[in-house]
């Protein structure tokens, strides 16, 4: 079966087309490396829950929209082949402090998949 890293964070509406320009560059990286999707949504529909949420997993604020993102794999062995390529790709280097989200605050991690249709 296939492999998925998932990740949620918060991105403020203010440096929204920054992040969409660096999740493009990540996108074609990513799948340039083997991944077999790179899909970035950005929340349309994403109401703050009374207990639990995806605004409220990354503490987003009024003033932030929510990301939901995934990533496809072969494998897992293909994921962690792909990721150590990706991460040393010189276009992936960026200043944390550069970066358009609270690093902080995403979540994320890896899936082995059990239904795909």
């Amino acid at each position: 079966m296939s492999y998925v890293d998932g990740f949620v964070l918060a991105v403020p509406r203010e440096r929204l087309e920054d992040y969409k320009v660096l999740a493009r560059t990540a996108s074609m990286v990513w799948k340039e490396y083997g991944a077999l999707s790179y899909v970035e949504c950005v929340g349309d529909d994403v109401p703050y829950g009374d207990l639990t949420s995806f605004p409220r997993a990354v503490l987003a604020t009024s003033e932030e929209v929510v990301v939901f993102a995934w990533i496809t794999y072969e494998s897992r062995t293909a994921r962690d082949e792909i990721l150590k390529k990706v991460m040393a790709d010189p276009r992936m280097q960026v200043d944390p402090e550069a970066l358009p989200f609270d690093g902080k605050r995403m979540i994320y991690g890896g899936f082995e998949c059990v239904v795909s249709g």
